[in-house]
């Protein structure tokens, strides 16, 4: 096996497929586009005024029925999950998927079309690290009314796993597992989707199914099949002759795996867990899926990986030689003590930069901040991170002695715990965008013993001092 890659990956030209929509029955052309670092997966629908951008996200997901359906700002996305397994089984992290209709064409009701059109395009590397979350603890979602469960748990890489019972003799209890993703293309890729044979009638009875015939969807017939629902068959897939055949099946189709459903039921968890919008390292278990209980499973964990980065202390080694110690520092700040607030630089590069000040009992501001209960002011703590920050935009000039570093804005300030003697105080700001004419827009956070104490975006600008 291939070594993982830990570039983003994106395609390396645009390919276009043509189909229609399983729901819709509407004619589908569909175009993959490269996309740049950090784009992610996009829909976009050019046949509307504006030609409107829909992430692949699971805040946006609306409906879950026949498909995993996304809405924003009243444009719909249909059936998403069978093109973003496609693309989470190649590894490629960045694409725009753009479609002149609501729904990708359903082609064989598997992922395979796409799997050979994106590959037909060709996967490239980016220079972009991509970005993992690592799972460390076990996370599940159950839905009790379904019986329907998610587990998800620590592992080497993501792995997934699932358990299909619906109760019926034709279908019975299916697995289906892939340790790698490297295998998604030859063992889940062609994995077709399923209905029970009264769904079909429901479907049909409701005009729900105007793009499906026997090539795109396997029948299993859970029920005695009456000459009048025999008929309407015929009729609906316009076919001479239709019969079940002894695995229970509609004929015209050959299963291409004995656990096809099973199969297809992982494809749909890959493609609905897309929409976390960031890649994970661990192994998913689902007990009886389907595309409610794993969009809901998403956005729980979306929300858990947000709260876990925001809230996640930089791993850095106090007791190691800093980048620069404070007379580095003082060669590049104007500030002074009193009003130095940083005392070390730990690390530094070109998107981030991380710096540590050790509070104590001595700083003039705990006299009268307040008598007999010292706490540090939240303004001074935004002052610290900008004077880190302030190293960070410096840097990027060969004279930082000549400039004066000015705050310009800031935004969405939060204060999360009190500050107080005893504490250090780490500071990470990462860069929200390349810095320009010395212009540097930063997500600043600060904390102390191991949690989240303030946090603001802040806008700062450097400025060449003239000399007499």
């Amino acid at each position: 096996m291939s070594e993982a890659r830990t570039q983003q990956c994106t395609i390396a030209k645009e390919v276009t497929l043509t189909g229609v929509g399983l729901h819709t029955g509407d004619n589908v052309t569909m175009t993959f586009k490269p996309a740049k670092e950090n784009h992610g997966y996009k829909f976009q629908r050019v046949d509307l005024e504006g030609s409107p951008i829909i992430n692949a996200d699971a805040s946006l997901v609306t409906n879950t029925q026949r498909g995993t359906n996304l809405e924003k700002n009243g444009v719909t996305i249909q059936t998403t999950e069978h093109v973003l397994a496609a693309c989470v089984g190649l590894e490629i992290d960045n694409i725009l998927i753009e479609l002149n209709a609501s729904e990708p064409p359903i082609m064989d009701g598997s992922s395979k079309f796409f799997v050979e059109a994106l590959e037909k395009a060709g996967i490239q590397e980016q220079e972009e690290c991509r970005n993992e979350y690592v799972v460390k603890e076990v996370i599940s979602y159950v839905d009790e009314e379904s019986g329907s469960e998610i587990i998800l748990m620590p592992a080497d890489e993501y792995q997934v796993t699932t358990m299909v019972d619906f109760g019926t003799k034709v279908l019975g209890t299916q697995n289906a597992s892939i340790k790698h993703l490297s295998e998604f293309k030859k063992e889940i890729s062609d994995s077709r989707t399923f209905s029970f044979l009264h769904e079909i009638e429901m479907l049909l009875e409701h005009g729900l199914i105007k793009g499906g015939d026997l090539n795109n969807a396997i029948v299993y017939v859970d029920k005695e099949l009456s000459p009048k629902t025999m008929e309407k068959l015929r009729v609906a897939f316009n076919k001479e002759h239709i019969a079940v055949k002894p695995n229970g099946i509609l004929d015209n189709l050959t299963l291409h795996h004995p656990n096809e459903a099973a199969r297809h039921k992982l494809l749909d968890v890959i493609g609905d867990l897309a929409l976390i919008g960031t890649r994970v390292k661990g192994k998913v278990i689902a007990n009886k899926p389907g595309h409610y209980v794993n969009t809901q499973f998403a956005k729980k964990l979306q929300k858990i990986i947000k709260t876990e980065r925001r809230n996640h202390v930089p791993d850095v080694d106090l007791h190691a030689p800093p980048v620069k110690d404070v007379n580095q520092i003082m060669e590049m700040l104007p500030h002074r003590p009193p009003f130095l607030l940083v005392d070390k630089i730990l690390e530094l590069t070109d998107t981030y930069v991380i710096g540590m000040k050790n509070v104590t009992m001595n700083e003039p501001f705990f006299v009268g901040h307040f008598p007999g209960a010292p706490v540090m002011p939240g303004v001074l703590q935004i002052e610290a991170m900008a004077q880190t920050g302030g190293i960070l935009v410096l840097s990027t000039v060969p004279d930082p002695e000549n400039y004066l570093t000015y705050l310009l804005k800031i935004d969405n300030v939060r204060y999360k715990q009190q500050v107080v003697p005893g504490d250090t105080l780490i500071f990470k700001l990462d860069l929200m965008s390349p810095i320009r004419r010395g212009i540097c827009q930063m997500q600043a956070r600060a904390y102390a013993n191991g949690r989240l104490v303030s946090e603001a975006e802040i806008m700062a600008q450097i400025v060449k001092v003239k000399n007499n």
